[in-house]
Formats: C-alpha cells, sequence, structure tokens
C-alpha cells in the first residue's frame, strides 16, 4: 500500500498511527516532494469512483487563494488534473492506495476503522 499525505496534517499523522497499529505494510510519499502527475491523478480518479471534486482540498489555503471553490465549475476535467498536478497542497489527503482500491481524505479513516 502507498500513503499518501503530508508530514505536517494531523489527520494524515493519524492514519499513519492507525496504519502502524494495525501493522499493516505501506510506504509514505509526500504529496508536497512528490506530486502526482497528471497522468496518476487520471488513474487515482478513475479507480476511486469518486468525483474529480473531492480530490481538492478545498480548506486549504492554496485553494482559498486561488479562489476555487468559483473558478473550479468553468474548467474541464483535464485543466483540473493539471491544476491538481501543478501543487500539491490543492489535493485532498490522505490518500491510501492500495492494488484493488484508492481512498481519499476521511474514507481513509473509515476504512481503517472497519466503518
Amino acid at each position: 500500500m502507498e500513503l499518501i499525505g503530508y508530514k505536517k496534517c494531523s489527520t494524515c499523522k493519524n492514519i499513519e498511527k492507525l496504519l502502524d497499529q494495525k501493522g499493516l505494510d505501506y510506504h509514505y510519499r509526500e504529496i508536497d516532494k512528490e506530486t502526482p502527475s497528471v497522468a496518476e491523478l487520471k488513474d487515482l480518479h478513475k479507480r476511486s469512483g469518486l468525483d474529480i471534486q473531492k480530490f481538492f482540498n478545498s480548506s486549504g489555503m492554496v485553494y482559498r487563494e486561488l479562489n476555487l471553490k468559483d473558478k473550479l465549475k468553468d474548467m474541464d476535467l483535464e485543466e483540473k488534473y493539471k491544476l491538481l498536478a501543478s501543487n500539491g497542497m490543492l489535493i485532498k489527503r490522505p490518500i491510501l492506495v492500495s492494488k484493488d482500491q484508492v481512498l481519499v481524505g476521511p474514507q481513509v479513516k473509515k476504512f481503517l476503522l472497519g466503518e
């Protein structure tokens, strides 16, 4: 498994602890240092089954600074992928990637807690 997160994010830290407590083997990828590419985002999006909006960190500072709440509705899917790939801080975290599934944000904790 791969956990894509941000080391300063308390939610990501909590997910790391849960993974460790469960003895699950995973690789941690820092989203600010190794941001997913457009091709990778397309794959994650497709495999997650989620709306692309769920991949945006809508509570983040960069999202607010760029006024994306208003701008995203006028962008096509390809533009959204490029925007997400341009700055890891725009991407909702954590993302848990396994062979079988891709979980984003609150889905990760629910999965790990069996909810």
